[in-house]
């Protein structure tokens, strides 16, 4: 049996007010001297009501949980995108929506408490953090097409590729490459952000 680890008479925290669905909550977080989240207490609505003593019992079992010892991450994963009302937009820029206040605390947690792997590992991502990977993507798909672009076979090859996506289109497998008769067929393309996507591809070659 794990030995309970009591939390230090004085305490440094952080309480995060977030409206979402309508509804006004405030998440209380205090850590232990090294960091480690410690305890959790969760506000939401008049005490005494239904709501609010439901939110009472999931902060006492995160904080019995979280002091004798469970990990955070297994805490937090059987919350994540648990879905009931109050649910929707938030008011907090780095988690715009929430599908009910559970899943938003364990979010929410997740970022303020967790390094950057073990939250990814949960699927856990800030808004900036996703318009970065995004970025990323873009970039690299942009090197791509650039290196494709040096010969008109290799760019038409490359807009195939987009096109088709795994590599069928209307049941039929199709090759990667392009017949010799759509050669001189100039694609028709699309702007989809920064990237030129063929949006007709003749059906000669799919089999």
């Amino acid at each position: 049996m794990a030995i309970q680890r009591h939390m230090p008479r004085r305490r440094e925290g952080h309480t995060t007010a977030v409206t979402i669905g309508g509804e006004r909550f405030y998440l209380t977080a205090n850590g232990h001297g090294d960091g480690s989240l410690g305890e959790v207490f969760i506000q939401w609505g008049k005490q005494g009501t239904t709501g609010a003593g439901l939110m009472d019992i999931y902060a006492v079992a995160l904080s019995v949980g979280l002091q004798h010892r469970v990990p955070l991450t297994e805490l937090l994963a059987p919350a994540l995108d648990l879905y009931c009302v109050p649910n929707g937009h938030t008011d907090d820029p780095q988690i715009p929506r929430a599908r009910s206040i559970i899943d938003y605390v364990a979010r929410r947690l997740a970022i303020d408490w967790l390094p950057h792997r073990e939250r990814a590992s949960l699927g856990v991502f800030t808004v900036d953090e996703r318009v970065d990977a995004a970025r990323g993507w873009m970039d690299i798909e942009d090197a791509r097409l650039s290196r494709a672009a040096h010969g008109d076979a290799g760019l038409d090859a490359y807009r195939w590729e987009m096109a088709t996506g795994i590599g069928s289109r209307n049941g039929l497998t199709c090759s990667a490459g392009l017949p010799a008769e759509w050669a001189d067929r100039p694609p028709e393309v699309s702007r989809v952000g920064r990237l030129s996507l063929t949006t007709s591809v003749p059906t000669s070659v799919c089999r």
